[in-house]
């Protein structure tokens, strides 16, 4: 008889067979737990050695595949870098993609290496796949923009750009939008599938960028007298290049004035204080010369009868 009986027998009637039950529950646990016990300890016995070996093996391999992955992605960057044909965008996205691969194949490896079958895994890696395809549409539309924009490079980190509705100085780039700071000092994250979806623009993309500045003269005024003062101002302008040529051109006739149009170029970070000095000089200099820039007139005529209304 066991100990816990024993005790069981000197207890009151009313308490024996609560005390009974408890006995005999936590017996059927130890006896389970002798069992598993003795399972796992077979197990051991007769795959303990080579479990260990795969565990070793399987760290060793982690190790030694970690190492070879960085060597790897160092190299790919280093030639990507060399070639010369791929910008920061391109090449960080590339050598992204060769890291997380080689991850994915090392960790596949691994896992098969502690007996463990990958067939299952992958096919359901490939069900999960399909389904967050469908999930993330909207992303994937992103990436696969940020991929053309990648391989185009329709603009860099830098250039001043319209592209999807918002015009500004590129300040970050990934796969995913681009990041835009505005002339009045907005952050404005654009999703690169809306910039490929829309023209882009970018303006210092170029060497040079040509200013166009409206003029207005009177009909009265000396069109070449206009023209030499305005291009006086225009020669005294240091930020305008000599090479291309500036030019001043009669553009139209207006209703109130004859319109011209001063067309010097620039860097295009010079672009709009060449615009405000000559808006200014090209007025200044008209004023001490004599040109005569008109206010939008109208001609009203009124036509006066002096024949006497019916019924008068």
């Amino acid at each position: 008889m066991s100990f816990l009986a024993q005790q069981t027998t000197n207890l009151p009637a009313a308490l024996q067979k609560p005390v009974a039950d408890v006995s005999g529950a936590l017996a059927a646990q130890m006896d389970s737990g002798r069992e598993v016990g003795d399972t796992v300890l077979k197990w051991l016995a007769e795959n303990g050695v080579s479990f260990v070996v795969n565990v070793v093996v399987s760290f060793l391999l982690l190790l030694a595949g970690s190492y070879l992955i960085r060597v790897v992605t160092k190299s790919v960057r280093k030639a990507l870098v060399k070639s010369g044909r791929v910008n920061a965008l391109l090449e960080s996205f590339i050598c992204s993609v060769v890291h997380k691969a080689s991850w994915a194949l090392l960790l596949m490896v691994v896992i098969q290496r502690l007996g463990v079958n990958i067939a299952p895994l992958i096919a359901g890696l490939g069900v999960t796949g399909f389904i967050l395809g469908f999930a993330f549409q909207e992303s994937l539309g992103n990436l696969a923009a940020g991929m053309m924009i990648a391989v185009n490079q329709p603009f860099k980190v830098g250039d001043y750009v319209s592209a999807g509705g918002v015009e500004g100085t590129v300040m970050e780039l990934n796969m995913m939008a681009a990041t835009l700071t505005t002339p009045d000092n907005k952050k404005v994250v654009v999703p690169n599938k809306v910039i490929w979806g829309t023209p882009i623009t970018n303006y210092t993309a170029m060497d040079t960028r040509r200013v166009d500045v409206a003029i207005g003269i009177s009909y009265g005024a000396d069109i070449g007298k206009a023209r030499r003062v305005a291009m006086e101002v225009v020669r005294a302008c240091p930020q305008v290049l000599a090479d291309p040529a500036p030019a001043l051109e009669v553009l139209s006739w207006g209703d109130s004035a004859v319109n011209m149009v001063l067309r010097p170029w620039a860097r295009p970070a010079d672009y709009w204080t060449v615009y405000f000095a000559l808006t200014q000089g090209v007025k200044e200099a008209f004023d001490r010369n004599g040109v005569d820039i008109p206010f939008p007139q109208l001609d009203v005529h009124i036509k006066n009868s002096d024949a006497p209304t019916a019924g008068a």
